[in-house]
């Protein structure tokens, strides 16, 4: 906003120049034309970091951004990074790092058709971490909320295949299921409504994962159990250029259902699964 106000002073500026020194051009020709190119971006804090339920930063505090560059035409690139601990040190790394990449448009008045992939990179880490996931997303208001619907799939690839069935081979370093390609298949949907005369927005999450139940080549899997579900419910509130949120999140992974994941599926602080219910608070600003 502050760079538009700033162009039109200038271009009012400009037009009272050109008239006073003879120029005919009228003071509309002086305006800029909008730009096709737009920058949005994100920062903020979470008490935790859980992606798709399960924690990547030991329960403990993450710090995110990004940024996205888009076109008037729908295509759009971005980048998006986190710390990591614990569970989601993919290779030893401490940091996450999406590249993404996609084309949005309606298809139909009122519903987005958006396509694309998120690379997964892990910088520091080791060879086998990182790996692309081509997504789907629908999005459209029903009623008074937003809703989107999205289907991501990860072809096979090492960083998601099953190195270790449990624990006690992982621990002795000696594979049991080595070298194997895994996919991996999510699909999940998204719920958002602000509650009239309020700063306030209910929110609603649910997903569902599909993919290596087992420890990957980096001790590891975006699928821990094979298959299961994660759900959020939460609010957002406005204050000023700020956002202060509040979200249950949990799973439906059981302590049965991981045993032979640990240690590395448990907070190093308490020994607690890190796919249990918690409460996450964020504060994030948005530009």
């Amino acid at each position: 906003m502050t760079s538009r106000l700033f162009s039109g002073v200038a271009g009012s500026v400009a037009a009272c120049t050109a008239a006073m020194i003879g120029f005919a051009t009228p003071a509309i020709a002086q305006e800029e034309a909008p730009s096709e190119i737009s920058v949005s971006g994100t920062v903020g804090l979470v008490t935790d970091y859980r992606f798709r339920g399960v924690s990547q930063t030991d329960e403990e505090l993450a710090v995110q951004g990004g940024v996205t560059v888009s076109h008037a035409s729908g295509a759009y690139v971005g980048t998006w990074a986190s710390n990591l601990a614990g569970w989601g040190t993919f290779g030893g790394s401490n940091t996450e790092l999406d590249i993404y990449g996609g084309y949005a448009a309606e298809v139909t008045p009122g519903v987005k058709l958006d396509v694309g992939l998120t690379w997964y990179m892990y910088p520091g880490g080791a060879d086998t971490t990182d790996f692309a996931e081509p997504y789907v997303k629908l999005s459209g208001d029903v009623g008074p909320a937003s809703v989107l619907v999205g289907v991501a799939y990860a072809p096979k690839q090492r960083a998601l295949g099953r190195v270790y069935y449990d624990a006690d081979a992982y621990n002795a370093g000696v594979p049991d299921a080595p070298g194997k390609k895994s996919d991996n298949f999510y699909m999940w949907a998204d719920a958002s409504s602000a509650i009239p005369e309020t700063p306030l927005t209910v929110k609603g999450h649910i997903g569902y994962s599909n993919g290596n139940s087992g420890l990957g080549p980096n001790g590891t899997s975006v699928a821990p159990t094979g298959s299961y579900v994660d759900w959020m419910l939460g609010a957002d509130m406005a204050v000023g250029p700020l956002t202060l949120g509040i979200a249950y999140i949990d799973t439906d992974i059981s302590k049965s259902e991981s045993a032979y994941l640990y240690p590395n599926f448990a907070s190093s602080k308490d020994g607690s699964q890190i796919a249990g219910a918690t409460v996450v608070f964020s504060l994030g600003a948005s530009f």
